[in-house]
């Protein structure tokens, strides 16, 4: 699991909704939905723009003999906790750098979707004057995005207005990302399991127990109780827990991970800063 051949993924923001930097939750975080995969040759894939980004940005221009050309961000969708870190991404502003956007989106809807939550009166910068060269691309239905030695595969998540999960391989090691992802779509949930078959990583959106559930069906949210369903019918190794309410303490997302592990004892909750090995 420490080789160090294969992936490195880092969690920059966990949270779901909105932004909560209040005390009780920055044990996992408060910032929004934002992964960091880097690859076996150092290069950089983003999973989602929510706040977390922000940091992401700082740390990728820290970084001693890092070149950031090549950013390839992976879109699940675009609602404002998954996007609104993006005007905030630092390599954005630097005429070196090349950030491309892949989503299952038509280019030109990403551009215009990007460059709406930038123009006034909502931002002082308009999306087309950062320097750095923005690319939009449309994912295949069919066809996997390769980049290096990563494969990419999307499939089709239950969430208002759509969303997307992805596969992720590279040297052997597989993580799965299905966020934004209500269960209960027969179809949908097939997809997901086949998906994630095997997996070494499950990131699953946890957002509501399933006490909450009852209530907030059909707002595009899961449970922990469902995750464990899908890794273990998948055969999924690690289950990790992820989109955390805004109304989830540090002390209810505990609380949620020790039912979630009578389950599938091999589950954890995503939390700001923490790095994996695969």
């Amino acid at each position: 699991m420490n080789s160090p051949n294969r992936l490195q993924l880092t969690f920059w923001g966990v949270r779901g909704s909105i932004p909560t930097p209040v005390p009780e939750n920055l044990g996992y975080g408060g910032n929004t939905t934002c992964l960091e995969l880097r690859l076996p040759n150092d290069e950089v894939v983003v999973i989602d723009g929510g706040t977390g980004v922000r940091q992401l940005g700082l740390a990728l221009q820290k970084r001693s003999n890092r070149n950031v050309n090549g950013i390839h961000f992976l879109m699940t969708h675009f609602h404002w906790d998954h996007i609104q870190g993006i005007p905030f991404f630092a390599p954005l502003y630097s005429p070196a750098n090349r950030v491309v956007f892949h989503s299952s989106r038509p280019a030109a809807e990403v551009l215009d979707i990007l460059e709406g939550q930038m123009t006034f009166p909502y931002f002082p910068v308009k999306f087309e004057l950062l320097a750095a060269k923005r690319e939009f691309v449309q994912l295949a239905k069919e066809e996997p995005l390769c980049y290096g030695d990563l494969t990419v595969r999307s499939f089709p998540l239950n969430h208002p207005q759509g969303a997307t999960g992805f596969r992720l391989e590279s040297s052997g090691a597989v993580i799965v990302h299905a966020c934004d992802h209500e269960h209960g779509d027969a179809q949908l949930d097939r997809v997901l399991r086949e998906n994630a078959e095997g997996a070494d990583v499950m990131i699953y959106d946890a957002q509501f127990t399933p006490e909450e559930y009852g209530v907030k069906k059909g707002w595009g949210h899961s449970t922990w109780l469902e995750g464990a369903r899908v890794a273990k019918d998948a055969g999924v190794k690690q289950l990790i827990l992820s989109h955390h309410d805004p109304s989830h303490t540090d002390d209810d997302l505990r609380a949620m991970l020790a039912e979630a592990q009578k389950e599938f004892p091999n589950t954890e909750l995503a939390r700001e800063s923490w790095t994996i090995h695969l």
